[in-house]
């Protein structure tokens, strides 16, 4: 007499934790692709250095210590590299650094060509410009996109039932927190909200 309903309502919990779970795992899914999108800018942005490198080079008195310093800021930010597997703070922030050192030291070959108006006006470099503006402008736009969907995976899990069906299969938040200062998310250091603006 019972066992109907007990069977339907089993049947009930077990279509739920399915669905549940299944859930967790296409956003866990969508926030390691954006987090390959976010890898994709930051290595086409280092592919495009080294082309970058020898169009200044042929200017036999450009400044060696500025070169020097964005070959080295890249070949740290090319070493620090992040399990999509396993996001964690600690992680993310080296990774992070290292990206923001080579931006920095980018900026500083950038201010430093405004002495070359023959390098400025080198067709090749101008061109590398442009591209290394675009790569900057779409790092920008994929951190917002792998923060939103960061973002929508830890509310999802915190959710009730959800975070029960989270704790059964050992589910759990990319970061520590929501508060944006924490090194979970991505974010735009002091000064780089924006795309860092490249004259020549």
């Amino acid at each position: 007499m019972f066992i109907v309903p007990i069977a339907i309502i089993v049947l009930f919990i077990g279509i739920y934790l399915w669905r549940s779970y299944n859930g967790i795992i296409e956003r866990e899914e969508a926030v390691k692709k954006t987090w390959a999108d976010v890898e994709t800018e930051y290595k086409r942005r280092a592919d495009l250095i080294p082309n970058l490198i020898q169009v200044v080079k042929g200017y036999a008195d450009f400044e060696k210590s500025t070169l020097i310093g964005v070959q080295e800021a890249r070949s740290k930010a090319t070493s620090i590299q992040v399990n999509a597997d396993n996001l964690d703070d600690a992680t993310i922030e080296k990774f992070q650094e290292a990206q923001g050192q080579l931006s920095s030291a980018l900026s500083r070959l950038m201010a430093v060509a405004e002495n070359y108006p023959d390098l400025k006006a080198n067709n090749n470099f101008m061109s590398l410009q442009n591209k290394l503006s675009q790569i900057e402008d779409a790092i920008l736009a994929q951190h917002k996109i792998f923060n939103g969907v960061v973002e929508e995976y830890n509310v999802n899990l915190r959710k009730f039932p959800k975070n029960i069906v989270a704790s059964i299969f050992g589910f759990e938040e990319i970061m520590s927190s929501f508060d944006i200062k924490k090194q979970g998310y991505i974010k735009a250091k002091e000064g780089q909200d924006e795309a860092p603006e490249v004259q020549f």
